[in-house]
This record gives structure tokens, C-alpha cells and sequence, in this order.
């Protein structure tokens, strides 16, 4: 192959390293790959570090020694995080999205990989630094939306489930009390979805009062493993009634819902406004 201009390299050598975020590429496959010196693409790959820092999306992590290499953390810079959520918020205060009951509409937004993808990102890096080894969601609407967090941090997600399912084969199963419709409802996980141990972040989509948040913490300790974080992406403050989970991080607050006057107000969080 004809020897590659730096920047034809450089190029090449991201898009490699951002199609396998998370994951660590010895030097010697880069190398290889482009026909260079080690200490050509390790000076390649300063140019790249450089370059993402001062983008803000992302960062490249070395890892010196002989099974070393370069590994891409995919993140999303603070000013773009409030800039993205600002604007969901925005696209979800509309009376159009204002459904009998007293609910809000999302399922468009929690299936689409334009919105998906940032939201992701934003959770990652709110948790990164707890290192988890896994997350869990429930079904079902929070299965995408727990789907792109782990892949940004680079871990599995492990779902849980209303009822029993057969190809789960053996499992552990508790009741709830659901905090938007007040009722006793059952959660389930098949025992080798999780090992002892391991540190879980739960994601969902949409906290009233903190029943199915509780349910899953309660459900985890059956598993012998470390909550180390909570992350929903919007949470209820319509009812002055108290959350019944603590330490949580939600991404977007609903404010007020009023389906007689058409109003719907929902905001970034506090740590995003």
C-alpha cells in the first residue's frame, strides 16, 4: 500500500479508533495498519488528543507498557450538553404532546438515534467516574435510552422485565409499587443476568415519585451487587409529594402539565440549566 500523508492517517486512525469506543488498540495494529513507526503514530495520535480536547468531543486514553494502546472515551462537552437539553426541552413543551391522563408524549424522541446518541453521552459522563460495570433499565422505554449509555461507557446492559420469561430460564422476581399509577405491580431478572459484586447504574426514562427507581434498587440488593448511581431522563415536579429515592440525576424536570389549558412546561435540570 502507498505510503499515507499524515493527515490522510490521522483521519483514518479516529475514525478506526471512534467505530470501537471504550475499547483498547495496541499501538503495534496502528502501526501496522498505516505502515509507520510507533513513534509516528504516537505523535499522530497527540495531534488527535489535542484536537478533541479542544472540540470537547471526547478524549484519547494511553495506556503505556507493552499490552498498551490508545483507547477513545467518547464524551460531549458541558456548554453542548446544555445546549441539546435546552432544546428537547423546548420541543417537548408543546400542548400538541399533552396526552389524556395527565402524560407527555416521548416515545418518538426515546426511539430516535439523533436524540438518543447525546443523551447517552450526557449520562456516561454524569457517571464515568463511579465505573460501572453494567447498566440496568426496565422495560420498555427506557431499553434505548440505557442501550446508549452503556455503549458510551463502553459496558453491557441487562434488562429487567415485568413478568417471568423462559429463555431468562430461572428468576428472581418483587413487587412494587408504581409511582405513576399507585399500583402493586412485579419486576423480574434472571439470576445469571447479574454477578455478585458488580457495580450497576440504573437508567430510566421517567420518574413520578420513585416507585419503580425504588423497586429496582430493592431488586438489586437481592443480587448482591452496588447501585453506585441513578440516572432518569425526566423527572415529574407537577405534585408537591416527595421523591421516595435520593441521590438520583435526571437530565430534564416536567414542571407543570395542564391538559385543561393546554400548558406543558419541562426545563434542563439544575445541573444543566
Amino acid at each position: 500500500m502507498d505510503k499515507m500523508k499524515r493527515a490522510e492517517r490521522m483521519v483514518a486512525a479516529m475514525q478506526i479508533l471512534m467505530s470501537k469506543p471504550n475499547i483498547l488498540i495496541p499501538l503495534t495494529i496502528l502501526a501496522e495498519r498505516f505502515g509507520a513507526a510507533k513513534s509516528t503514530i504516537s505523535e499522530d495520535l497527540l495531534a488527535l488528543k489535542e484536537s478533541l480536547h479542544s472540540t470537547g468531543q471526547g478524549r484519547l486514553e494511553t495506556v503505556s507498557g507493552a499490552a498498551g494502546g490508545v483507547r477513545y472515551i467518547p464524551e460531549i462537552s458541558r456548554g453542548e450538553a446544555r445546549e441539546f437539553l435546552k432544546e428537547l426541552s423546548e420541543r417537548l413543551s408543546v400542548k400538541e404532546r399533552i396526552l389524556t391522563g395527565s402524560f407527555l408524549y416521548m416515545t418518538d424522541l426515546l426511539y430516535d438515534p439523533a436524540v438518543l446518541r447525546p443523551l447517552g453521552l450526557i449520562f456516561a459522563g454524569a457517571f464515568r467516574e463511579k465505573k460501572p460495570d453494567v447498566v440496568v433499565t426496565i422495560e420498555t422505554k427506557g431499553i434505548p435510552l440505557a442501550l446508549v449509555t452503556a455503549e458510551a461507557l463502553g459496558v453491557p446492559m441487562v434488562i429487567i422485565r415485568h413478568g417471568n420469561k423462559v429463555t431468562e430460564g430461572s428468576a428472581v422476581s418483587i413487587n412494587y409499587v408504581s409511582g405513576s399509577s399507585k399500583r402493586i405491580q412485579s419486576m423480574s431478572l434472571g439470576r445469571r443476568a447479574l454477578e455478585a459484586g458488580k457495580r450497576v447504574l440504573l437508567i430510566d426514562d421517567f420518574m413520578k415519585a420513585g416507585g419503580t427507581a425504588l423497586g429496582m434498587v430493592n431488586l438489586m440488593q437481592e443480587f448482591e451487587v452496588n447501585v453506585v448511581g441513578i440516572g432518569v431522563l425526566m423527572e415529574s415536579l407537577t405534585e408537591n409529594e416527595p421523591k421516595i429515592v435520593h441521590q438520583y440525576c435526571s437530565l430534564l424536570q416536567l414542571k407543570e402539565l395542564d391538559p385543561v389549558h393546554g400548558l406543558a412546561v419541562v426545563t434542563p435540570s439544575s445541573d444543566f440549566s
